[in-house]
């Protein structure tokens, strides 16, 4: 075999079989050339020693809005530049940059500077694809999102949009509003993932939204219809709705705060590793020390207060945001939900490659796969992230 460009040997590798001991692992160009059970012969130009370490596929999140005091909603290069390398000393090694509710020209705004950030994020992150978060929701159930912004499915607008710009791979609203049917099966139909999220759907507008492609729940839980009374009668709402319907996929945070272990227990007993993908939602706040802070714009985002692991509405009535990251995610859902590293990891990796459709290069260590690998110890504490077979972030 030829000389590789990297060389990791003494590794506990997570593979989709399952764990492989004393494992070796070999990286040219980029991409996973070989694994064998033992430390081979091949030169390499860097050789890593795990020491007995988990070596992880890369951790993806698919639903992050900031981090290192950055917003996405900020619009600029470096807001983009800076989360990305942000998220990567946490694990994460693909990621799904995303908005909030907002006026047109600002989201236009955010999709232009995505494109011109892409090429220039050589030590972050790799963008997966945009994700837009509204404004297409309940103004019941908008959480920490502007209400000046929450409005119905516009087709004018949201076609107008997706001509504009190619990156937008999965959109969230709220399924039972007028024209969101119409919506999901119009992305359906470009290959974007329509996503349920701060809604007041029952089973019914579920059932129909899944019909015609909204096949994801965004941040299971969190702003959410569970079970309602509508003239006396009960109805299975979105929550209900997520276990009913076998095949649909749900993201969580699993921060410890916004779901409590018993929760994290029951997700994952009744949807399995396969149908869950964790995510940290995370703000701006994540990586930064306890505080105040903002959601979304520096000039007029809501104003927060970060304590307690958590962002909270100032009079702390209520969550505001989300400041995890994706290592913790893995380490709360074996410590705190009692999952094998090997569920836990396949929720970071596997799942949510699988949801966005990025596969077949990422989310498992296998040949021919981008090299985007997580060195972590028995702990669950980081000790290197690599992309494309470049380590961006060593202990």
């Amino acid at each position: 075999m030829d000389a590789s460009d990297l060389k990791i040997i003494n590794a506990r590798i997570i593979t989709p079989a399952g764990i492989v001991d004393d494992a070796t692992l070999l990286v040219n160009g980029g991409k996973i050339t070989g694994l064998t059970g033992k430390d081979t012969d091949v030169l390499a130009t860097n050789v890593i020693d795990a020491q007995g370490k988990y070596l992880s596929p890369g951790f993806i999140d698919i639903h992050v809005h900031g981090g290192g005091g950055y917003d996405f909603m900020d619009n600029s290069i470096e807001a983009y530049l800076e989360i990305a390398r942000l998220h990567a000393s946490y694990g994460t090694t693909a990621f799904t940059p995303t908005t909030l509710s907002c006026e047109h020209d600002a989201l236009l705004k955010t999709l232009e500077l995505y494109e011109q950030a892409e090429p220039l994020n050589v030590n972050g992150a790799r963008f997966i694809g945009m994700h837009i978060e509204g404004p297409y929701f309940s103004m019941e159930q908008r959480g920490a999102q502007d209400p000046r912004f929450i409005r119905l499915p516009d087709a004018a607008e949201y076609q107008d949009i997706l001509q504009r710009s190619s990156i937008v791979k999965r959109w969230s609203a709220a399924p039972e509003l007028e024209g969101a049917v119409a919506f999901g099966k119009y992305l359906s139909n470009r290959g974007i993932l329509p996503s349920i999220a701060h809604t007041n759907a029952v089973y019914e507008d579920v059932l129909a939204a899944y019909e015609n492609g909204y096949t994801h729940i965004t941040h299971f839980y969190s702003c959410m219809s569970g079970v309602t009374r509508r003239n006396a009668f009960r109805y299975a709402g979105v929550i209900e709705s997520g276990y009913l319907i076998d095949d649909m996929t749900v993201e969580i945070i699993a921060d410890g705060s916004h779901l409590p272990p018993a929760l994290l227990k029951l997700i994952y007993k009744i949807k399995g590793p396969d149908k869950i993908a964790l995510i940290t939602d995370a703000m701006r706040a994540a990586g930064m020390p306890p505080g105040e802070s903002v959601l979304g714009r520096l000039d007029d985002g809501l104003k927060v207060i970060v304590e307690d692991n958590v962002a909270k509405l100032p009079d702390r009535s209520a969550f505001a945001g989300s400041v995890a990251t994706t290592i913790q995610l893995v380490k709360n859902m074996i410590t705190l939900a009692d999952v094998p590293v090997t569920d836990a990891v396949k929720m970071m990796t596997a799942t949510p490659a699988k949801i966005m459709k990025v596969f077949d290069k990422m989310g498992s260590i296998e040949t021919g796969k981008n090299a985007d690998l997580v060195l972590f110890d028995h702990d669950i504490n980081l000790h290197a992230t690599i992309i494309g077979g470049k380590v961006v972030y060593s202990v």
